[in-house]
């Protein structure tokens, strides 16, 4: 039993599909195939079960993937702490960001710890909170930026600050002549939102439930069913005017248009926003370097 091996069941079940997975693993399909049959000849159990068309991992097999996984992860931090010597701010760190993040704090936090520890530059990731999640789990991740809630075991999460959202309009809106929005003015607005699996959304929907039920629509085509890839397509289509949308307040600022192309109101009371958040690993073998970034990311957040 190989580390290599325990690594090409892991992705094997991750994957569900031995070309894909060989190709995570940057190995063939054929050394793929015999590194995972080899293991199961080894173990005398069936990990996968195989048809034409899907690879299942079988209830054993997940057992014995879940430790597998574990050992993987515990042999990355043997790898990393040897790296680390004792500098832990002389390598590089591998951190990620939800979309809705990364793309306005990173301009900001490169620089900022760049004058902390400038012998420790950034891998840098954007990405959904799911795989994000995942990455951080198999090591591919040192740290993630994501919005609470989260949770994970054995993962440590340390909350850096808050935001507040705000409606984001077309200039000559209506709704530019209320100093305060109201949730449920957007009810009847052509409201642009981020599609599934963006995190944003789900905030959003949860802190302004009476928006739950409303057919988005992004381009007004039949009354919905076109949703938005990023905040960035959605600024866009606001300043076309197609509708009113809501963004962070990291996401607010902006220098691509001219001043009257698009202006922001903030929400009454109980304002609806976001805590973002650092998580990482409990065994992550460089706190120093935890340490530092996520006192960059505070200076950031109050710039």
């Amino acid at each position: 039993m190989t580390l290599t091996e325990l690594r090409y069941i892991v992705t094997l079940a991750q994957e569900q599909h031995f070309g894909r997975a060989a190709g995570k693993c940057f190995v063939s399909q054929p050394t793929l195939s015999v590194g995972v049959k080899k293991l199961e000849d080894e173990l005398g159990v069936a990990l996968f079960e195989r048809t034409r068309n899907a690879v299942r991992v079988t209830p054993l097999g997940e057992m014995i993937i879940s430790q597998a996984q574990k050992v993987l992860e515990e042999a990355s931090t043997i790898k990393q702490l040897a790296k680390a010597g004792h500098d832990q701010l002389s390598t590089p760190l591998r951190v990620g960001a939800i979309y809705t993040i990364g793309p306005y704090l990173f301009p900001h936090l490169v620089p900022q710890l760049a004058q902390h520890a400038a012998d420790m530059p950034l891998y840098i990731e954007e990405n959904f909170t799911a795989v994000l999640r995942k990455k951080l789990r198999m090591g591919e991740l040192d740290a993630i930026i994501i919005a609470l809630p989260f949770s994970e075991p054995d993962v440590l999460i340390s909350p850096l600050y808050d935001e507040s959202f705000k409606v984001l309009l077309p200039c000559g809106h209506t709704l530019e002549q209320q100093a305060e929005i109201d949730p449920a003015d957007l009810v009847q607005e052509n409201l642009l939102l981020l599609g599934e699996g963006h995190c944003f959304r789900d905030q959003l929907l949860e802190a302004c439930p009476m928006l739950v039920n409303k057919k988005e629509s992004v381009a007004g085509v039949d009354g919905g069913g076109i949703e938005a890839t990023s905040l960035e397509t959605i600024r866009h289509m606001v300043a076309s005017g197609m509708g009113v949308s809501v963004l962070p307040q990291s996401a607010i600022v902006d220098h691509h248009y001219a001043p009257n192309l698009l202006s922001t109101r903030p929400f009454c009371q109980p304002v609806p926003g976001r805590t973002v958040a650092l998580a990482w690993r409990a065994s992550f073998p460089r706190p120093k370097a935890i340490d530092v970034l996520t006192d960059a990311l505070r200076q950031c957040s109050v710039r």
